[in-house]
């Protein structure tokens, strides 16, 4: 049952080409940091990637991005990442936009053994109807574009088919967690985070605090131990880093 690895090296030993990752986070909280560079550092490409976004402010999976090792997103936020923009209208990058809720539960249909489910969100729209370019050619053109939906009634409404979500790997950061592998993830770190540990086969978790089976209330677990394989416990210093992506004052 205990479920801790030496090193976030070799929690990731076997995240290899071509395969897919679920990974948690929301902007730059919650970004399981030290195990995206872990994978960086193994050199691993073609990766398939499922996250919200895909990093900011040179962190997180703008660190992959970078050095071209991901082939396909598929999230629901672009923003200012003008890297990311840049490979997808250059035709270097296959992208699958999502609305986020949809995204959201995609992962989570996918974690909790549920083929596909029904949702309004898209309908009437490219979503739904097919068209969104998911690989430009370079020169402006549409190289690939998402197929049309299924659709269907209930009760008088049209709803689109959407299909959940599982990956080889997911890659997701908690505040606490212990030997077996259940988690508490803090605030906003929770929007994604349990979503992608669901959703992955191998889901490999880095905590910023590691407690021993039993420390952990049973109704404060965001997560079960049943949905992770590998905890990595971050050392005080890489628990303590919280990088801010745009400051305020007043």
């Amino acid at each position: 049952m205990d479920k801790v690895v030496p090193t976030a090296a070799e929690a990731v030993a076997d995240v290899g080409d071509g395969v897919s990752l679920a990974v948690g986070g929301f902007g730059l909280s919650g970004v399981p940091n030290v195990l995206i560079d872990a994978v960086h550092r193994r050199g691993s490409g073609g990766l398939r990637v499922v996250s919200n976004n895909c990093g900011a402010m040179d962190s997180g999976l703008a660190v992959l991005l970078a050095a071209g090792r991901i082939a396909r997103v598929t999230g629901s936020y672009i923003g200012a990442n003008k890297e990311f923009a840049r490979q997808y209208l250059a035709g270097e990058l296959e992208v699958e936009l999502i609305p986020q809720g949809t995204l959201a539960e995609r992962l989570r249909a996918g974690g909790s053994g549920i083929p596909a489910f029904y949702t309004p969100a898209g309908v009437g729209t490219q979503v739904a109807d097919g068209g969104l370019p998911w690989r430009y050619d370079g020169e402006g053109g549409v190289a690939l574009a998402s197929p049309p939906k299924e659709l269907r009634e209930f009760d008088g409404v049209a709803y689109v088919l959407e299909h959940g979500i599982r990956t080889d790997f997911a890659l997701v950061r908690a505040a606490r967690g212990d030997r077996h592998g259940n988690l508490v993830f803090n605030k906003s770190a929770r929007n994604f985070n349990p979503l992608a540990a669901m959703a992955g086969k191998v889901t490999i978790a880095e905590v910023e605090e590691l407690v021993e089976p039993g420390e952990l209330d049973p109704d404060a677990v965001h997560v079960p131990g049943i949905f992770v394989q590998r905890v990595v416990a971050l050392t005080a210093e890489q628990a303590r880093e919280k990088r801010i992506e745009k400051r305020t004052t007043r």
